[in-house]
């Protein structure tokens, strides 16, 4: 059986998840990129075609004139509306391309779920090349978040405290991102959590989700999560209402939320498992193999009623963050641990000599740390010890 990875950079998921999941499959992958000099290191069975990935009309001529499909996938927020069209017009199991679309489109997003009657947020949407001079007429409560109306990991991610600030900010993201439309929406209050699910189109699994700590306004970067094994019922409740609302239901869903005063409210809907290292902790800690479970759901094969996922289980990711511009002249290497029957994993996300601008956001991450165990006083014991320990040191 052949499947088809649709892929931008090569990505942790994809290679320490997906693939060799593909791999205990049997399945024969071949990966449609439009960066294929990013994947020379793939393992056997696994070839890469250079496609514009971007268009659906390509990736569907790529896939048409190469081997018969029997899967089209991506774990790529960008594509995920391409790979579900593709897989439509092959007749093969996929995600509904509209609620792909609705989830990756912020504006879209909120559109659907108000009319839907579930939540209602104060928002403007900016066309790519308009004048931000139109925000400081609309009627918004500040302060506001502005982000990219399409985009992922806390990039061009900012508070607003009034109208002046927001369309000089709108300015600044336009002379990055010309092409990019904007959206300015009003703040929710409340504690950032995660809820993360396994869906085959029938029936949703809760895996668990996460308790997110992010910096200090005016930037919103992850700097640590906790695993949350059993978020409470009404909230899931709340959150899966609006998942179901705006369609979600085939393979992973990686969902961001605030909850105040017991009201949950969505941040947004990332229609894949979630990234930075957290799909591999959550793989570790609930003992599934999760990476095999959502490529078999994506070959239409029903989920087990019950996964078998252990429900004991503490876990931790933190990241090292680059506090200012320069170059990485002290880091920790990868390393392995079991520590009072605490398992500890870091990885480096930077090499040592490397010099960055500061970009706050996710590009600022220097390494990653995972810790899991039953005992989560002693989760993050080892934690803190570790980050106590090592030192990062950036040279201006």
């Amino acid at each position: 059986m052949r499947m088809y990875l649709l892929a931008l950079n090569p990505t942790d998921s994809v290679t320490e998840g997906f693939l060799p999941a593909a791999a205990r499959l049997g399945l024969d992958v071949t990966i449609l990129t439009d960066q294929p000099s990013a994947h020379r290191d793939v393992p056997a069975h696994t070839e890469v075609l250079e496609c514009d990935v971007h268009d659906f009309r390509a990736v569907i001529n790529r896939i048409a004139t190469h081997h018969r499909a029997d899967a089209v996938f991506t774990n790529s927020d960008h594509l995920q509306t391409q790979a579900a069209l593709a897989a439509d017009y092959f007749g093969l199991p996929g995600k509904d391309w509209r609620a792909a679309l609705r989830a990756k489109n912020k504006g879209e997003m909120r559109r659907h779920l108000a009319a839907a009657g579930l939540d209602a947020v104060r928002s403007m949407e900016l066309a790519a090349g308009q004048d931000p001079s139109a925000f400081a007429a609309a009627d918004l409560p500040y302060p506001v978040v502005l982000k990219p109306r399409e985009g992922v990991a806390s990039e061009d991610v900012i508070l607003a405290a009034d109208p002046e600030e927001l369309v000089a900010r709108a300015k600044e993201i336009q002379a990055r991102r010309p092409h990019a439309a904007l959206l300015a929406e009003e703040f929710l209050t409340g504690e950032l959590y995660t809820l993360e699910t396994l869906g085959d189109g029938r029936v949703r699994h809760v895996l668990g989700g996460f308790h997110t700590a992010v910096s200090a306004p005016p930037v919103f970067i992850e700097e640590r999560l906790d695993f949350v094994a059993a978020p409470p019922e009404t909230v899931v409740a709340q959150v899966t209402a609006q998942l179901d609302a705006l369609g979600v239901g085939l393979g992973a869903c990686h969902t961001e939320y605030v909850v105040h005063e017991g009201r949950a409210r969505l941040i947004e809907v990332n229609y894949r498992v979630i990234g930075d290292q957290c799909d591999l902790l959550l793989a570790q800690i609930l003992g599934i193999e999760l990476f095999e479970l959502i490529l078999r759901a994506h070959l239409g094969e029903p989920l087990p009623a019950d996964l078998g996922a252990r429900r004991d289980g503490a876990g931790r990711v933190e990241y090292a963050l680059a506090d200012r511009a320069g170059t990485l002249t002290a880091a920790p290497a990868a390393t392995d641990r079991t520590v009072d029957g605490v398992r500890l994993a870091y990885r480096p996300l930077r090499d040592l000599g490397e010099r960055h601008p500061h970009y706050g956001t996710n590009r600022d991450y220097l390494g990653v740390l995972r810790v899991t165990g039953t005992d989560r006083g002693a989760v993050d014991r080892v934690a803190d010890d570790f980050v106590a320990a090592e030192r990062w040191e950036i040279t201006p």
